[in-house]
């Protein structure tokens, strides 16, 4: 009789890898988004326009990671009739969509020169942002991954890349004001309610550029069942490895006529981003399943455990800070920045000191959740 053969991945392994690369993926984003000090560590900048820092790959990396737990949560709602489903999708986008919308308008209130207090009107909240794209995009890949079949998904999938770039190619350039994003933007929400850190009303989380991104879930889905279904052997890691390797490589040919640019997410920033997580949860998962290297796999698992509320904990305490003032009309953040880190080492390393720092209480609070099996699902 033939023995059986052995599995060199379990399903807690399977977890496991995906809770830390989840983890990373909002640890990073954490460190990324809250740097506080008069210069930013650079090797945590973006590229300015077209290109790659190792920041642009955080944020797809989590949407990939998105349709990653989908492999395992999606096959749950097969029983279910297509209503029933539809109704769940949509009510965590809309529930996670909400969420982010909030966070934005947080706190609701302002402070003017004279330091009275003044409700935060909502004529001028910004309407797109992170979590309302990782929303939308989680209702389309989840819609399509349900109602079509997975070579539906994936011609549909190579439709939105083709279309896209067709559609910006078509409607202007690639640049920042003379992409057609921007006006579809301008006329969806509003210049008031988009986003103006490049100095010009410019909405990198953009309604155009959301329908690319939901292809990083749906890749980061395929990824998760194809370790669902073939990853107790070497044969699935395989193929999530040489897929990576794969899309890199059209990417990196595609880049010299449609550039790789996160603020517009093109269509080979798509490709280059994914075939980098797919090497990464390839890894992930190779490393857990068939050595005994677990190094930072805890310190990674709490951020992956509890991913919505602890990068919502990451803006909710920086922007409550901002709103406590000192004689000198100093917010608290200002006042930890400048008098604590900036004495310790000034300029770039300050800052970056101080996004460690505001990642170890979000750390500190989500292992005291995990610790006491306290996990919040949406």
């Amino acid at each position: 009789m033939n023995q059986p053969t052995c599995s060199i991945m379990s399903t807690t392994q399977r977890f496991t890898a995906l809770d830390v690369f989840r983890g990373m993926t909002v640890c990073f984003m954490i460190i990324v988004n809250n740097q506080a000090g008069s210069a930013p560590f650079e090797p945590l900048e973006h590229a300015s326009w077209h290109g790659f820092t190792p920041t642009d790959l955080v944020f797809p990396s989590f949407l990939f990671a998105v349709g990653n737990a989908m492999a395992f949560t999606m096959p749950k709602m097969a029983g279910m009739g297509h209503g029933k489903v539809a109704g769940k999708i949509l009510k965590r986008t809309f529930l996670i969509f909400l969420i982010g919308y909030l966070l934005s308008w947080y706190p609701f209130v302002s402070i003017n020169s004279a330091g009275e207090w003044l409700p935060k009107t909502i004529d001028k909240t910004r309407f797109f942002g992170v979590l309302v794209r990782i929303a939308f995009c989680y209702g389309i890949a989840a819609m399509m991954i349900h109602f079509l079949s997975r070579k539906a998904v994936i011609y549909a999938s190579i439709a939105i890349l083709l279309g896209y770039w067709l559609v910006l190619y078509l409607g202007g350039d690639y640049t920042m004001l003379g992409n057609i994003g921007v006006p579809i933007d301008k006329w969806l929400v509003g210049e008031n309610h988009m986003y103006k850190g490049e100095g010009v009303p410019f909405e990198p989380e953009g309604f155009l550029s959301t329908f690319p991104a939901a292809v990083n879930v749906i890749i980061g889905y395929f990824a998760g069942v194809l370790l669902r279904e073939k990853g107790k052997d070497y044969e699935g890691i395989a193929k999530v490895l040489l897929a990576g390797a794969a899309l890199m490589a059209i990417a990196y040919c595609w880049n010299y006529v449609f550039p790789i640019n996160k603020k517009i997410w093109t269509s080979s920033y798509v490709l280059y981003t994914c075939g980098i997580s797919l090497l990464l949860i390839g890894s992930l998962v190779y490393l857990n399943a068939k050595t005994s290297f677990r190094t930072g796999n805890y310190f990674f698992e709490v951020f992956g455990k509890n991913p919505l509320f602890i990068y919502v904990l990451s803006s909710f305490i920086p922007k409550t800070f901002n709103l406590i003032k000192d004689a000198d009309g100093r917010s608290l953040t200002a006042v930890i920045s400048k008098d604590f880190f900036q004495k310790i080492t000034p300029g770039a390393w300050g800052a970056l000191l101080y996004s460690i720092a505001l990642m170890m209480v979000c750390w500190l609070v989500g292992y005291i959740m995990d610790k006491r099996k306290v996990y919040v699902r949406v």
